[in-house]
């Protein structure tokens, strides 16, 4: 178990759902849900769910940490709205799950392979390198991720959504060599760099 992790069970011990609004992205909405459950029958994806929101809101009133945290439902999350929309309350539920999603990976409790962390960590590196995101080399880190024969076979089975990509000019020759990248790369970066210092001293103020 992390530090972090550890210094977080000792300062919300009995209470998670202080935890949650301390350091959950509109984490102080969640004990507004009065368990209609109009957003998990809104979701598209809900069947797919192991906890749908409403039930995730539950467990954390119930003061079930681990079993939140340790969840993928957060991850199924597609920021469709539709939950939002139709919320008789008005709860920000995508961003709930963004932010529950956010807080258990910097804790290191998301599930190994989780698809959507591992596509949410590889497009990100990609966007870094240049300030925008390469289609071609996001693609090929996404086929490849799982080794060079599931990546061949993976592209193979995509080769036509490529060929599509080039037709309408989301892939083009430049992409080969790099791609383009945006005019003030260093201020770009630095200003990100600020943006998760600002964020990490957050959460130490929580601590």
């Amino acid at each position: 178990m992390s530090d972090l992790n550890t210094a977080m069970i000792e300062k919300y011990r009995s209470n998670f759902l202080k935890e949650v609004e301390a350091n959950v992205e509109e984490g102080e909405w969640v004990k507004m849900c009065m368990q209609c459950g109009v957003c998990s029958g809104s979701c598209p994806l809900g069947k797919h769910w192991d906890h749908p929101p409403q039930e995730i809101f539950m467990m954390i009133r119930a003061n079930k940490r681990e079993e939140v945290l340790s969840t993928d439902s957060m991850w199924m999350c597609t920021s469709c709205y539709n939950c939002i929309a139709r919320c008789p309350r008005g709860l920000p539920i995508t961003h709930i799950m963004h932010g529950l999603a956010v807080y258990s990976k910097r804790l290191g409790l998301i599930q190994k392979k989780q698809p959507t962390a591992e596509f949410s960590q590889i497009f990100w590196d990609n966007l870094m390198k240049k300030g925008r995101v390469n289609e071609l080399k996001l693609g090929l880190s996404m086929y490849f991720k799982d080794g060079f024969g599931q990546g061949v076979k993976n592209a193979m089975a995509n080769q036509k959504l490529g060929q599509n990509m080039m037709k309408a000019k989301r892939m083009n020759a430049m992409e080969f060599f790099g791609g383009h990248s945006v005019k003030d790369l260093s201020g770009f970066q630095n200003m990100v760099k600020k943006a998760q210092e600002i964020e990490e001293g957050n959460l130490k103020d929580a601590k």
